[in-house]
């Protein structure tokens, strides 16, 4: 119960907690909206998803200076590859909440005359391209990791190899399938590289979408949200799983 408390008073906790319900009412309204006794419990799930919507808006208000701050603490990384991506990443995800508050005051009434489709377009091209770079970044992790298992591979007299090693020296390089597997392996050995991929695929269901690059439905958008922010809430639970920057 104290973990679920400490959790919950994180405004990231709420944040993927209301994030969570958010897709769940999308996911759950895409399922019912083809019943016709259903109309007014879809009606219920859209508005309380819009609530949510709502309600993260404001709880990511000031994420713009966390942004920035983690743009100048990646910019000192000593390897070029994730410094380039991940800061990149960081100034557009900056962009994304600028937009995102330009959003908000649209929302409360603040500023009525905020072309909202605009701004919409701007917040959804900029968290676009920062899950873009994030997925670089997780590409570059894992070609680095592949590239060691191989050279590790080529030492097969080498006695220190553990069982793991072992497991991928057995694997050759020279087709798709034992490319695969090899893959398979890496991803198997960290967890926090794993499901960081996973997150930042699903999350570019909804931009996809939403910019018409690849058009799905709102089933889709909402299942893959809902996985991502599933994703979230443990990592946020347990810090260790948490791809490190």
């Amino acid at each position: 119960m104290e973990a679920f408390v400490d959790f919950t008073n994180r405004s990231q906790g709420r944040d993927q907690l209301f994030r969570a319900t958010q897709y769940s009412c999308m996911l759950l309204g895409y399922v019912l909206e083809r019943k016709a006794d259903a109309g007014k419990l879809v009606a219920k799930l859209r508005q309380l998803e819009s609530g949510m919507s709502s309600g993260r808006k404001m709880f990511r208000l000031g994420n713009m200076v966390h942004a920035m701050v983690a743009a100048r603490r990646t910019v000192r990384l000593p390897d070029v590859v994730p410094r380039f991506c991940l800061t990149t990443s960081n100034v557009t995800r900056a962009l994304y909440f600028v937009c995102d508050g330009v959003l908000w005051l649209k929302s409360v009434g603040l500023q009525p005359d905020i072309d909202k489709q605009k701004w919409h377009n701007w917040a959804t091209k900029c968290y676009y391209f920062s899950l873009l770079m994030n997925l670089a970044r997780d590409w570059y992790e894992i070609y680095w990791r592949l590239e060691e298992a191989v050279l590790k591979k080529t030492m097969k007299q080498n006695p220190s190899w553990d069982k793991e090693d072992q497991e991928l020296s057995c694997l050759k390089s020279d087709s798709l399938s034992s490319f695969l597997l090899l893959l398979v392996q890496i991803l198997k050995r960290h967890p926090p590289l794993l499901l960081d991929m996973v997150k930042n695929l699903c999350d570019l269901s909804g931009p996809l979408d939403t910019l018409g690059i690849y058009k799905t439905n709102s089933g889709v958008v909402g299942f893959c949200g809902l996985i991502s922010s599933l994703v979230g809430i443990l990592t946020l639970a347990s810090p260790h799983l948490k791809l490190k920057q």
